[in-house]
């Protein structure tokens, strides 16, 4: 549980880090949005730090989590709902993550 907690903040930190410079270059929003998605940025390099797994497994993995969140945000900020070709695609990512993660070591 730990270890998705932490991806799910990872991907929170990624997604508001890309999307302030959407809003900036998209929407034309103060760039003055960029110092908070460079923060953001940091942060989600800095949580990426804190798994134990080896980095490329935890890239890999992380993709599946990332993967979930950003169509929640779909939802909940852009406020399109997804579809349920969207839902079987979460799980299918998911159910990646949790092989490449989760696996007998």
């Amino acid at each position: 549980m730990k270890t998705f907690a932490l991806f799910l903040a990872t991907a929170l930190a990624e997604i508001a880090g890309c999307y302030l410079p959407y809003l900036w270059l998209k929407q034309g929003r103060t760039a003055w949005l960029l110092v908070p998605a460079a923060a953001s940025l940091a942060l989600f390099a800095w949580l990426l730090t804190l798994h134990e797994a080896a980095a490329g497994r935890v890239y890999a993995a992380y993709g599946g989590v990332y993967i979930g969140v950003a169509l929640i945000w779909l939802w909940l900020v852009d406020g399109i709902r997804p579809t349920a070709w969207d839902v079987a695609g979460v799980a299918v990512a998911l159910t990646g993550m949790g092989l490449i993660m989760f696996q007998p070591r």
